[in-house]
């Protein structure tokens, strides 16, 4: 007679590289989404964001995953799996921290647009990972789109010493803008807690 074992917890982060990026790990099937949001022909200025997810002592997060969601770049959703094809951007992308020197992520996508009168250009982040029962949400905005920022209803009613956490630096490489965003989930020696929201 055999013996049954205890059931692994769900939050444990390594098994979100199993059911649910699959293809960044070498596994035998194909992930649904993947970090390559935006093929050659995307419309909008084609951008890399990257950044490591820094825990409350300051260690880089190794087995967490990041989903990223946004308009295209003249702001429209992406509403069907066909309007995705047309416009060669898939407007979600999901990352583990796994696989990449000093646990980065990366995502290639396009700068989104604005989405709506009053807001700025930003990106929905969605952070899975070990110890959180429920996953937690925060915001991408841009470091190089001031004016907007300021006139943003959401990043307004962030404390003013607190907005940073939610800016990505741009920098200019060979191989074209790149936006560095790091996630805190704490305060560390790394930086401040990044802001999330309650959603």
């Amino acid at each position: 007679m055999s013996k049954l074992q205890q059931t692994p917890s769900q939050t444990v982060g390594p098994y979100f590289a199993y059911g649910l990026t699959p293809t960044q790990y070498g596994y035998d099937f194909k992930s649904l989404f993947n970090p390559l949001m935006a093929q050659p022909h995307a419309q909008g200025e084609h951008i890399r964001i990257t950044g490591q997810i820094f825990d409350g002592a300051g260690q880089s997060v190794g087995d967490a995953m990041i989903e990223i969601s946004q308009p295209d770049a003249s702001g429209q959703p992406i509403t069907s799996v066909l309007d995705a094809e047309a416009k060669g951007f898939a407007g979600f992308g999901r990352c583990g921290t796994g696989t990449l020197g000093q646990h980065h992520f990366v995502f290639d996508t396009v700068k989104p647009g604005i989405a709506a009168p009053g807001q700025a250009p930003f990106i929905t982040v969605c952070v899975t990972m070990r110890g959180l029962l429920v996953h937690t949400f925060t915001r991408i905005y841009f470091d190089d789109e001031a004016a907007a920022n300021s006139q943003d209803a959401v990043l307004s009613s962030v404390p003013a010493e607190r907005r940073a956490t939610l800016l990505a630096k741009r920098e200019m490489t060979g191989a074209g803008p790149v936006y560095r965003f790091d996630i805190h989930m704490q305060d560390s020696r790394h930086g401040n807690e990044t802001v999330f929201f309650d959603l």
